[in-house]
């Protein structure tokens, strides 16, 4: 049986850069027999995190359950039956989407942090035994969005090391929002295929 690869796009825009990315790079990992899902982050109801705490609370290697009833628990599923993940989001305002972000705080279930006992988190799959492919856009230039815009990648970085995964290419696409319309030229989809080519063969 082939692995399974779960894309997510934290994109405002369908058919946009990062979502062309994400397409690309999954299209890639079924090229090497991957079985691939596809999750809008847009089309989802994802409630805040309220900080409550109530997963962090149940201890156990499995993710805690949320005291929300809404479609996270089924991005959660997914998440947890994939072998890897694709990760795509585009820079705004300097950091990742606010629909991004509003996914990865609800990421909280996959830590135990009984009140009282321990100070910071622990994560559950420490072990990091999946992979990930993280997908960032931005206006300036490849070398130049790496140095004033860290952050991004290291929250995609963080959003993998917390559902259990590794993250083995990350891929930046500079200089790309040149217009409404813009899109991903064939070099940057080839190079998204290739690296998804490269997750679902790993």
């Amino acid at each position: 049986m082939g692995r399974k690869i779960v894309g997510i796009v934290g994109s405002y825009r369908k058919d946009g850069i990062i979502d062309s990315a994400v397409t690309n790079a999954l299209e890639g990992a079924r090229a090497n027999g991957a079985e691939t899902v596809k999750i809008y982050l847009t089309e989802k109801n994802i409630e805040f995190c309220n900080n409550c705490r109530t997963c962090t609370q149940q201890p156990g290697d499995k993710r805690g359950s949320c005291v929300y009833d809404d479609d996270m628990e089924d991005i959660l599923r997914q998440i947890d039956e994939a072998d890897g993940y694709v990760l795509g989001s585009p820079v705004n305002f300097g950091t990742v989407t606010a629909i991004t972000k509003r996914f990865m705080e609800r990421l909280v279930v996959y830590a135990y942090w009984p009140w009282g006992k321990i100070t910071v988190p622990k994560l559950r799959n420490a072990a990091q035994n999946k992979k990930a492919l993280v997908i960032t856009s931005a206006t300036p230039p490849g070398w130049m969005g790496r140095i004033i815009m860290p952050g991004v990648v290291k929250q995609l970085k963080t959003t993998a090391k917390v559902i259990g995964a590794k993250r083995i290419k990350c891929l930046y696409f500079g200089m790309t929002p040149k217009n409404p319309d813009s899109t991903l030229n064939d070099k940057y989809l080839h190079k998204a295929f290739e690296a998804g080519k490269y997750l679902g063969s790993n």
